[in-house]
């Protein structure tokens, strides 16, 4: 019996694109907050209802929105954090976490010491909420951070609702903290805002229905003021991770710090 197999490999054309706020405390500066969010989707698929553009409105250009949208926040405060802010848009995520991979392992010249990475991926955000969710943070002090930055903006935090749905190694945080960084996965929140709407029951909708697929576009119900509030819990949770004495560090034990953060409770 003869056994064959071919390989093809296929060349990645777009690029991470990045920006920075230099942090205001020279002695801390050369640290970094990262954010990130993927601009990349699935592009032309296979024919549904026939339509083969796979649009990727939540899945994840709502992500990118976000992000940019706590950059401007930011950006508009009256001074930048003591630690230096890096929003990263990359490339690659549906591939397997290729542009993230990349700037994990190869930071950019000027952009620093990452010290921890706040990602936003697939938000769906289809029905009001008054909450948001952490996924993550149990693993590191970025729990009290989250805590915080939740308490400056008045808003609850919840847990994971879809567990079983393992995201914390599924996005690009996971890059990172492979990289030995902590890292938190900001997603949309699961409280609902009022008794006609589920936003557990809407997002499972969501994942049955258009995740991956051409109807993940602009006319879903998209809650742009619980993007807004997402966007302004990201802003805050920069302000709070950058102005702290300590940078943040891997929970004693946390079996993510003992595998890639060298053994200890510190970012590499």
């Amino acid at each position: 019996m003869t056994l064959a197999n071919r390989t093809r490999i296929d060349r990645l054309e777009s690029r991470n694109v990045l920006a920075r706020i230099p942090g205001r405390d020279p002695a801390l500066a050369g640290e970094s907050i990262v954010h990130t969010a993927h601009l990349d989707h699935i592009g032309i698929g296979p024919d549904v209802d026939g339509d083969t553009l796979y649009n990727g409105a939540i899945d994840n250009a709502l992500g990118v929105a976000i992000m940019l949208e706590a950059a401007h926040e930011l950006r508009q405060a009256d001074q930048a954090p003591r630690r230096s802010v890096v929003f990263a848009a990359l490339t690659g995520e549906e591939q397997g976490l290729l542009g993230a991979t990349w700037l994990a392992r190869y930071p950019t010249a000027g952009a620093g010491r990452a010290v921890a990475n706040i990602n936003i991926d697939m938000p769906v955000l289809t029905a009001p909420t008054r909450d948001v969710v952490a996924i993550g943070v149990e693993h590191s002090t970025l729990q009290a951070a989250v805590d915080r930055a939740a308490a400056e903006i008045g808003v609850e935090v919840s847990p994971d609702p879809f567990p079983e749905e393992v995201a914390f190694v599924r996005s690009d945080q996971y890059a990172f903290v492979r990289a030995g960084i902590p890292a938190v996965y900001l997603d949309a929140g699961v409280a609902p805002a009022n008794d006609a709407q589920d936003p557990k029951v809407a997002a499972t909708w969501f994942l049955r229905n258009c995740y991956h697929r051409p109807c993940d576009q602009v006319d879903l119900p998209i809650q742009y003021a619980d993007a807004a509030r997402l966007a302004r819990m990201s802003a805050a949770l920069s302000r709070v991770i950058g102005d702290d004495a300590a940078a943040p560090r891997w929970n004693a034990g946390d079996f993510f710090g003992t595998r890639f953060g060298g053994g200890d409770a510190t970012p590499r």
